[in-house]
């Protein structure tokens, strides 16, 4: 995503960042086969896993969910639902691709990680359009 905001000009307009719904990974550096994968497509996968908090729902505009288990984990964050329209599932954003979740490529074999980069890559294409028709409409 930040690679599609950087060349839309709209990294220092819009915030984005990762996070898990299990505190598992916490700390942890993205696995080496998806650094790999997404270096060949020239993205720079970096950073260090974090879990999801309260305070990432008073935060950000928009938080997307990979697959119902996260969207129900996501959930469980704001059982009131004070900010329910804030959640997303990531694959509402799919316009070329057909698929319902992001699925975890962790188990799998490399081409694993080559699907979850092209559903990636699709979603924050079209995010980014919208995001780009959203603050047009806001300096109107």
């Amino acid at each position: 995503m930040r690679k599609y905001l950087e060349r839309e000009g709209l990294s220092d307009r819009v915030e984005c960042d990762s996070a898990g719904t299990i505190g598992y990974h916490e700390g942890n550096k993205p696995d080496k086969r998806m650094q790999r994968a997404g270096g060949m497509r020239g993205f720079a996968i970096k950073g260090s896993a974090r879990q999801v908090t309260r305070e990432d729902f008073k935060n950000f505009d928009l938080i997307l969910a990979m697959d119902d288990e996260n969207m129900r984990d996501l959930r469980a964050f704001d059982p009131e639902n004070v900010y329910d329209e804030k959640l997303k599932f990531f694959c509402d954003y799919l316009t070329e691709h057909r698929a319902m979740s992001v699925p975890d490529p962790y188990y799998g074999g490399d081409d694993g990680f080559e699907s979850v980069l092209d559903l990636l890559e699709d979603g924050c294409a079209s995010l980014v359009e919208e995001v780009k028709k959203q603050l047009a409409e806001e300096a109107s």
